[in-house]
């Protein structure tokens, strides 16, 4: 049975329901019951919080995401098994597994998926080929080996019904156009939302791979990039940093507003595990906002962070510097910190956050500098700006 016969058979099976009325408690309640006397295990997560996936006979596992989405996924099967609750399908998306065509409009799950090995898997993207600062994805755009089909808010529909697509990837930012996922489900493709950059955990965000390991069929890969890059964070050495730097990471956008991360996110912790200690720790958090990210002003910014030991500048938004005059260009008032007047101000690579797998070594690379690294030499996630 192929995905779009399931899928139909799924609608016929709502359709029942809603005819006869299945919808009450004593049935969801039975359905889970059943689900449960099939349950053989979890995914072991370390690090990950925002998705969850417990596998059951026959091959099913169940992908449960933070905002409340339930993927059924029949890996190495294209039939359901007699015993799945019909009630119990109705509240999923159906997704075969291993997927063969996926459309990924998640930048951020690129570099991860390549890493478990199923780029190949990979046809379309909605980031074009200018916009990637990985070379190595930047090339297959550019060749369309991997397609760009418009920016994810205006995919081409008809590329994607051509291509014969059995997955579409989405990040977050789909919410602020969802007739597009609508639009996407309804042609018959699934849409899995995927929050790894929600996670307040490096390899948090890392373990993702996990995921697309079970999704692409390429879970003995994934595990062991993942249990490689555990052992990188693992060998961190901090002994030989008597007292820990304070770390300002931070950006300047057009209108003058210094955007920070906020405590507590992934990149506040890459700082404390590789020996440093987050300059902007208590500053005030909007706490409405699922950003990691938050605006401060130039005054509050440099308050907080002008007796900063190192000040990192995030290339990933506003652009790159290789100057510290690039940087006191933005404001005089850079010229006061004490990280700019002894020359401990870095900045980020371009494409470091598209480079999801690369959380161990450049936490390393922070160990690095917080131990009194002078120079960039064999860097690739830092450069030390000139004066």
């Amino acid at each position: 049975m192929k995905r779009s016969k399931i899928l139909l058979m799924i609608s016929a099976i709502l359709i029942a329901l809603l005819l006869a009325g299945c919808s009450s408690d004593e049935k969801q309640e039975k359905a889970e019951n059943v689900l449960e006397e099939h349950r053989t295990g979890s995914m072991e997560l370390k690090y990950a919080d925002q998705f969850h996936v417990d596998y059951y006979d026959d091959g099913i596992a169940v992908v449960s995401i933070e905002d409340g989405l339930k993927y059924l996924v029949i890996e190495g099967s294209d039939e359901l098994p007699a015993w799945l609750p019909d009630e119990e399908i109705g509240e999923m998306t159906v997704i075969c597994a291993p997927v063969h065509s996926v459309y990924n409009a998640a930048s951020s799950a690129m570099d991860v998926i390549d890493a478990a090995g199923a780029l190949d898997s990979v046809v379309m993207t909605s980031t074009a080929a200018s916009d990637w600062g990985i070379e190595k994805i930047k090339k297959l755009v550019e060749s369309d080996k991997i397609r760009y089909i418009g920016k994810y808010r205006a995919p081409d529909y008809e590329a994607l019904l051509e291509a014969d697509v059995d997955l579409a990837i989405e990040s977050t930012m789909i919410y602020h156009s969802p007739q597009v996922k609508e639009e996407i489900e309804e042609v018959g493709i699934p849409v899995l939302v995927e929050r790894s950059s929600y996670e307040s955990d490096p390899l948090g965000r890392l373990e993702w791979i996990k995921l697309y390991g079970l999704l692409f069929g390429k879970t003995v890969e994934a595990e062991a990039y993942f249990s490689e890059a555990e052992e990188k964070i693992s060998s961190i050495d901090t002994d030989s940093i008597t007292e820990p730097p304070s770390v300002a990471f931070f950006s300047v956008n057009s209108n003058g507003s210094v955007v920070v991360r906020k405590p507590g996110d992934y990149v506040t912790k890459m700082i404390e595990t590789a020996g440093g200690t987050y300059a902007l720790d208590g500053i005030t958090e909007d706490e409405d906002n699922a950003l990691s990210t938050m605006n401060m002003q130039m005054e509050a910014f440099y308050d907080k962070a002008v007796d900063a030991d190192i000040l990192i500048y995030n290339s990933t938004i506003e652009g790159d510097l290789e100057t510290i005059d690039d940087l006191t260009d933005m404001s005089d008032r850079f010229a006061d910190f004490a990280a700019v007047k002894e020359g401990r101000v870095w900045c980020t690579d371009a494409s470091t956050f598209q480079k999801t797998t690369g959380a161990a070594d450049m936490t390393l690379e922070m160990n690095k500098i917080f131990a009194g690294a002078d120079s960039d030499e064999d860097m690739e996630y830092f450069h030390l700006l000139s004066r």
